[in-house]
């Protein structure tokens, strides 16, 4: 199967079976909108989350109340999840229990909770958390503000990992963590309304997202970087059908740990080239670097196959980004560091193969970046 083919099967509710009772599901969505008023960019991000659905009650079950992690109580609820990235970046939550929500179970999904709504082409919400409630309680593991939106969603280039996220391997919940990009380029139509200001959300110019990710825990390290702002450094052209993602740090099968491995993609102007450790007979090979310094959070990727070798170099800085917050659906938090922004900057090198030599296919700078990077507080 291509890396640019379209599944939306796996887009589905998957926690079913095992992950019904110990799970997580997460629809994300990133994209940026300029204001109405004073033309600004600001990026912004919504998602759906999604946790231990058979614990279900009444009223959302927070993993981090003190009670709860005296007793053991493991998290069950669905957070829509908001926010922006740029100066002054927040993470607003709001939270439901399983008896107020609604899923659509088969193919394509939907997800319904009072007014928050998410389906494969419609996005609609708002989450309203006052400062003084965000302080009062550090459960919701949230800042205060309010945001409101109303977006469609055209998914135009996916990112599909294969037959790592296939019906089998998802059936048999080997992996600890699944993801499958539908909308690695997603064109949004809409508009944001941040703390009273209101956003136009462009197709032309949102340079949208929209993934999953589902499993029972997370990845240290967590390594994701993504764009379709990209701007080529050879002729000055905007490569309007390009898109390339990176993900991954240490997957685990079953209780073996594959250390330092990333997933990625890059589809250069309609052309796919697929960079993915699961298919050996590709050659694949992942080198990584990524650290913070005191103003920054750095990522170099070197990725490499039989045909194709791709060098991507991004920074972005600490004062734009968030420390963004989950727990795992065993109500462990032990991602406390974990760096995730949507204004990175970088360069990205993509080089074919032929006859053994490397040959300059582009170089290309790339913006409004999606990025994220962190470890286990025990890896610290």
């Amino acid at each position: 199967m291509a890396c640019d083919t379209h599944d939306i099967a796996r887009d589905r509710f998957m926690l079913t079976g095992g992950l019904a009772n110990q799970g997580y599901d997460w629809w994300w969505h990133s994209f940026t909108g300029h204001s109405e008023k004073t033309g600004e960019e600001r990026s912004f991000f919504i998602e759906f989350f999604c946790i231990n659905p058979a614990l279900g009650k009444k009223a959302p079950v927070f993993g981090q109340l003190p009670l709860n992690k005296e007793l053991g109580t493991w998290p069950s609820y669905v957070m829509v999840k908001c926010g922006t990235w740029g100066k002054d970046a927040r993470q607003i939550h709001r939270f439901f229990g399983w008896d107020e929500v609604e899923v659509g179970t088969g193919t394509p999904f939907y997800v319904q909770a009072d007014d928050c709504f998410v389906c494969e082409t419609d996005l609609i919400g708002e989450v309203n958390v006052s400062e003084q409630a965000a302080q009062a309680h550090p459960e919701w593991m949230c800042d205060g503000g309010q945001m409101i939106w109303d977006l469609h969603m055209d998914k135009q280039i996916p990112f599909n990992v294969g037959y790592g996220a296939s019906t089998p391997m998802r059936s048999s919940e080997v992996f600890e963590m699944y993801w499958h990009a539908e909308g690695m380029k997603t064109a949004y139509d809409g508009f944001v309304i941040y703390n009273g200001e209101r956003f136009r959300v462009d197709p032309a110019t949102c340079y949208g997202y929209a993934d999953k990710n589902w499993g029972r825990d997370f990845t240290s390290p967590w390594v994701w970087l993504s764009s379709n702002n990209l701007v080529s450094n050879r002729t000055g052209k905007r490569l309007e059908q390009s898109a390339f993602e990176i993900g991954g740090g240490r997957p685990k099968v079953g209780p073996l740990a594959l250390d330092r491995k990333l997933l990625g993609s890059i589809v250069y102007e309609g052309t796919p080239y697929e960079f993915n450790f699961s298919k050996p007979w590709t050659g694949s090979t992942t080198h990584f670097d990524c650290r913070e310094t005191q103003d920054e959070v750095v990522w170099h990727v070197e990725l490499e196959t039989f045909n194709a070798f791709l060098k991507v170099d991004v920074n972005c800085p600490k004062d734009e980004m968030l420390l963004v917050n989950y727990e795992a659906p065993n109500g462990d938090k032990k991602h406390n560091r974990l760096w995730n922004g949507g204004t990175g900057t970088g360069r990205v090198e993509l080089y074919g193969k032929r006859g053994g030599s490397f040959f300059l296919i582009d170089d290309i700078a790339a913006r409004n970046i999606g990025c994220e990077y962190g470890v286990y507080d025990e890896d610290l």
